[in-house]
């Protein structure tokens, strides 16, 4: 049998237009992904509105079978492929969600995948898209490096390439999201929706300008990496560090997504690493749902700016839930350090028999409960005679804790609270 000969190399096609994503190719991809992908619930949520101050409605995105929105754009993009194309194959660079929503569709499909991610990729990444027929090339330490040999990979085996976010037909699928947000709830006043590359908000964007001009459309980006803000509003910002919301961490935004978001979008605003794991946590909490930092971040944005939403019918897409179990844990518990409810006291004392237990009683006496306790003898600047003892314990609340710590001072012991950062 003859072996196919490859397609003539072209150059990349020029960058499309705002014009290339209406609500008709909405419409189009709604039609075309029917059945295929979930149709997520909205549901209002009584309890963070009353926190906000807002009237909150949630799209849970997490629910998708890969657990995140990439999937409508993935599928959608697929479908658009020639016979020719399918029976070569896709190739995408992606570390996060597209390349597990690829990989499962395609597969789903009959066309071969193939997804290029840095080597610096979480293993459970790399074992998620390979468990639904993805395969797996580590190339590079960046996204960067992946893309570049993702791109000749593509040339070199004629295979098609399908662009994370920067591309119509993936932006025409993710805005299905919101022509279904809206069937539930019309007389939306706002969505606040994350922005990585600008797939997402690009689509929705659309709708939302189709079915109401009057909804405020606003982005949120991580603030270690404001890539679209800076962008847009023409200002030069760093990008990068160890972010919770790694899936909407890209350093160099969309072209294409870029002039969809300056004419469609009515503002981006950025949010910090601590509201970002204050809203993972309280959706699980509150909605018993778990979402990535990424999914977090329009919860995150509406705590961060109470009166710009306070009383505005919001709503929030939780779009990932991919997120490690470990890194949760640590979300979690870094949560309730901030309430007051988990502390760390560091309290001096003479290393002699008794002198812990009567610390002990003291926090017998009020109610608080000790986790662990460290000592350290050696590596201090105390007397060869002193101690400093680090106890981790739990407390109703940080009102317990302070009388806790007022008591120790009273019986002249030296406390200080260990800050978390």
């Amino acid at each position: 049998m003859t072996a196919q000969p490859l397609p003539e190399k072209a150059p990349h096609p020029a960058t499309p237009g705002p014009e290339a994503l209406t609500i008709d190719t909405v419409r189009a991809a709604a039609r075309a992904i029917e059945g295929a992908v979930v149709k997520t619930p909205m549901m209002h949520s009584i309890t963070l509105s009353q926190i906000t101050g807002a009237d909150i409605w949630l799209k849970f995105e997490n629910l998708q079978f890969t657990a995140a929105y990439k999937e409508r754009g993935a599928l959608n993009a697929l479908l658009a492929l020639s016979g020719e194309q399918r029976a070569r194959g896709v190739i995408a660079a992606s570390a996060g969600n597209h390349s597990q929503g690829l990989s499962y569709h395609g597969t789903r499909l009959g066309v071969p995948v193939t997804i290029v991610m840095p080597r610096t990729t979480p293993t459970v990444k790399v074992m998620q898209t390979e468990s639904v027929g993805g395969k797996v090339v580590l190339e590079g330490e960046t996204y960067d490096e992946a893309y570049a040999r993702a791109r000749e990979i593509e040339a070199d085996l004629g295979l098609t390439f399908i662009h994370p976010f920067d591309d119509p037909l993936i932006a025409s699928g993710q805005g299905t999201v919101a022509l279904e947000m809206l069937e539930v709830k019309p007389d939306l006043d706002c969505l606040v929706v994350p922005i990585g590359g600008g797939g997402l908000i690009s689509g929705m964007s659309t709708v939302a300008r189709s079915f109401n001009p009057a909804i405020e459309v606003v982005g949120v980006q991580s603030a270690l990496f404001p890539s679209m803000f800076a962008q847009i509003k023409g200002e030069e910002h760093d990008c990068g560090g160890d972010t919770l919301a790694e899936g909407i961490a890209v350093k160099k935004p969309g072209a294409f997504t870029a002039q969809v978001i300056a004419e469609r979008v009515d503002d981006i605003v950025l949010v910090d690493e601590p509201s970002l794991e204050k809203a993972v946590s309280l959706l699980l909490q509150i909605e018993k749902t778990v979402v990535e930092g990424a999914g977090a971040a329009g919860l995150a944005a509406v705590m961060s700016y109470p009166e710009r939403f306070k009383g505005k019918s919001i709503g929030l897409v939780l779009c990932g839930g991919n997120i490690d179990t470990r890194l949760l844990a640590n979300v979690l518990l870094r949560d309730l350090a901030r309430q007051g409810r988990l502390a760390r006291l560091r309290v001096t004392l003479q290393d002699r028999p008794g002198a812990l237990f009567k610390v002990m009683r003291l926090f017998d006496a009020h109610n608080v409960n000790i986790i662990e306790i460290y000592h350290q003898r050696i590596f201090t600047t105390l007397p060869a005679k002193g101690l400093i003892t680090d106890i981790e314990c739990e407390a109703r609340d940080a009102a317990q804790v302070d009388q806790l710590v007022k008591a120790l001072r009273e019986e002249g012991y030296s406390v200080q609270p260990v800050e978390l950062n």
